[in-house]
């Protein structure tokens, strides 16, 4: 068994769609608009190594809590590598702002750095 995608609400589709583009080569598929659900869209983006997201958006859409510890999903990790991929990945986010932790090796065993996308969401850079 393995996850056929992970889905995440957005008030920008276009600017989370470019964000994974720009910074996993993600591949962005075409806007759905729902005839069924008015206002409803949604985007995939097809990540190199297989892994999809659905972006879904709607107008009535509240922001998501200023502290980002909640229940709920709390992250995504994605194995950009090794070491090195890491820090560039990290090198890169830091000028672009969006860096929120530098590369370390964590108590888990995991050589990591933590951005963060357009909403905010963290993502986790890891070396595999």
């Amino acid at each position: 068994m393995k996850i056929a995608h992970i889905a995440l609400w957005t008030n920008d589709i276009d600017a989370q769609a470019q964000f994974w583009a720009d910074w996993f080569h993600g591949e962005a598929g075409e806007l759905y608009v729902s005839k069924n659900r008015p206002g409803f869209m949604s985007r995939f983006v097809t990540l190199q190594e297989g892994a999809t997201l659905e972006l879904m958006s709607l107008p009535s859409l509240p922001d998501g809590p200023a502290d980002k510890e909640h229940t709920g999903w709390a992250h995504i990790a994605l194995n950009v590598g090794d070491k090195e991929a890491v820090e560039a990945l990290a090198t890169r986010a830091k000028e672009a702002g969006i860096l929120l932790s530098g590369p370390r090796m964590t108590g888990d065993g995991f050589y990591e750095a933590v951005l963060k996308d357009p909403d905010g969401n963290l993502v986790e850079i890891v070396a595999g």
